[in-house]
């Protein structure tokens, strides 16, 4: 039996933008290929994912969280360590 197909309900919504903005969101959505609104909800909805994200709470015991806090008050060491600092950064190698 074929499956049924799922209507999706979508929504408007009206932005009000200046000329310039407007110009510079059509330029970016034509260089990845979509329209206006495939881009800008694109990016809308990865601005929220990252703004929800953020607000992520994790809920540990008091000696779990103190192990924590006394390991982000350990200076960094290590062989790796050593290893990053030794290390010419890239924008200063020729």
């Amino acid at each position: 039996m074929p499956a049924k197909a799922v209507k999706i309900e979508t929504h408007p919504v009206n932005l009000r933008m200046r000329n310039d903005t407007r110009a510079l969101i059509d330029r970016a959505a034509e260089i990845r290929g979509k329209n206006r609104s495939e881009f800008m909800i694109e990016a809308a909805v990865a601005a929220a994912q990252e703004t929800l994200l953020d607000q992520t709470l994790v809920l540990v015991d008091r000696e779990t969280y103190d192990f924590f806090l006394r390991v982000l008050d350990q200076p960094p060491s290590g062989e790796g360590f050593e290893r990053l600092m030794s290390r010419t950064p890239p924008w200063l190698e020729e």
